[in-house]
């Protein structure tokens, strides 16, 4: 991997994350008007819609796969993109955000577990390190300097679910880093939205109050485009974005960008009126640091070749 490939996976990873975090703020918003099992099946199925369209204009790499393979993608995705949804917004209807942003947090530190568990070896000391740094400065964000408060946050049923949308979500991460080897970045996301508006679908219709088409119909129009915006933006525009940085720097590295996704989030809560204070802002430069201590030696050693 060269150092250009590397540069352009980090800003897309950045490009990525400000899409997921700007969606919190514009979700919750768009939950005054739809139920979150029906703002999460839209998300997936307007994703859906778009890739199979872009699919079938600009063509896609041919790949041939065994059919154990293609259960293993299935069952991927479904756990992941599907379990990671699920879990987090019907977990958000039992608990706080600051949970849920916390419990999220946690996704970079799960996801090197996971790969340090699969391939028998222990995190390398820059890792932790940075894992510890960048979790300080997201814990900074979201308790606003107070960090007295996470001794007082109890595990409810909402935290439960969240958290196994967390593991999901890294389980995913991880797996991808291989089935991105041997099947085409856009018809992988595309098997994940599908599976993950099947996973939603069904749940919406074993909820009776849950009508998807009913709700979005009747919303108003600055609703239907922040469906729009998280189904284009923060689905398909993400997912791509998300895959081809785990393909390029492997997913732990690739998981340590997900700190950012709560930076973002205050960043567009402050644009839709919302204030920020100055800890959160030395908050979201702890959370740069901790990202960029681990490409310092990288950094160096290509400015002594120079």
């Amino acid at each position: 991997m060269n150092a250009s490939s590397t540069t352009k996976a980090v800003v897309l990873l950045i490009i990525c994350t400000f899409f997921w975090g700007s969606c919190f703020p514009i979700g919750k918003h768009a939950l005054n008007e739809v139920h979150a099992l029906t703002l999460v099946f839209w998300r997936f199925t307007i994703a859906a819609v778009c890739l199979a369209l872009y699919i079938l204009v600009m063509g896609a790499e041919r790949f041939a796969l065994t059919i154990r393979q293609w259960i293993w993608v299935v069952a991927v995705s479904a756990v992941g993109v599907g379990g990671l949804n699920l879990g987090l917004f019907t977990g958000l209807e039992h608990t706080a955000a600051t949970n849920g942003s916390l419990i999220m947090a946690l996704s970079p530190l799960m996801t090197a577990l996971i790969a340090c568990i699969a391939m028998r070896s222990l995190p390398t000391l820059p890792q932790c390190f940075s894992l510890v740094v960048s979790l300080s400065g997201v814990l900074m964000v979201i308790t606003n300097g107070h960090l007295e408060t996470l001794l007082t946050m109890d595990i409810n049923q909402g935290d439960k679910m969240i958290f196994s949308g967390m593991l999901a979500w890294s389980f995913y991460t991880y797996c991808s880093q291989n089935i991105s080897r041997w099947m085409p970045v856009i018809p992988y996301t595309l098997v994940g939205m599908l599976s993950g508006a099947t996973v939603i679908g069904l749940m919406c219709l074993a909820t009776p109050e849950v009508h998807p088409f009913a709700e979005l119909m009747s919303s108003s129009a600055i609703g239907m485009t922040e469906v729009v915006y998280i189904g284009v933006f923060g689905t398909v525009a993400g997912y791509l974005l998300w895959l081809n940085g785990v393909r390029e720097l492997g997913s732990p590295t690739a998981a340590l960008f997900f700190n950012f996704v709560p930076v973002f989030a205050v960043l567009t809560a402050y644009m839709m009126g919302q204030a920020v204070t100055q800890l959160q802002l030395i908050g979201i430069a702890i959370v740069i640091l901790g990202l960029l201590l681990p490409r310092l030696p990288v950094f160096r050693k290509a400015t002594q070749a120079v």
